[in-house]
């Protein structure tokens, strides 16, 4: 499992980390019951503070993504909720958007036209 961060995004390195995790369950891997990387492990590979990973663990296992257990880890409980296919969605849409040509106003305006 790839994760991925961006040290100058605004967005908070856990939740960066977090929804790299998501990303992956979307995908299908790691599959249920398989374990995430311990967060040591992780944090030394990406270079952060280990309570970075273990507050985006925490988030994973408060929406019901991960159990985290005492001397196993994280464990994978299911696949990836509707959230986590809503974010493969938005990601694809953006994409498409900037092939197009569609800056963020304009497909802004088209989002909030269709969730009305």
């Amino acid at each position: 499992m790839l994760v991925r961060i961006d040290p100058g995004s605004t967005v908070p390195l856990f939740e960066q980390v977090a929804a790299s995790i998501r990303r992956a369950l979307a995908a299908g891997s790691p599959a249920r019951g398989e374990q995430l990387p311990p967060a040591r492990e992780l944090a030394a590979s990406l270079e952060i503070n280990v309570h970075t990973v273990l507050r985006a663990y925490a988030l994973l296992r408060d929406e019901g993504l991960i159990d985290l257990r005492r001397r196993r880890g994280a464990v994978v409980l299911g696949g990836a909720p509707s959230r986590a296919r809503l974010t493969e969605l938005v990601a694809d849409l953006v994409d498409e958007a900037k092939r197009a040509g569609v800056g963020l106003d304009e497909l802004t305006g088209v989002i909030k036209e269709k969730y009305s």
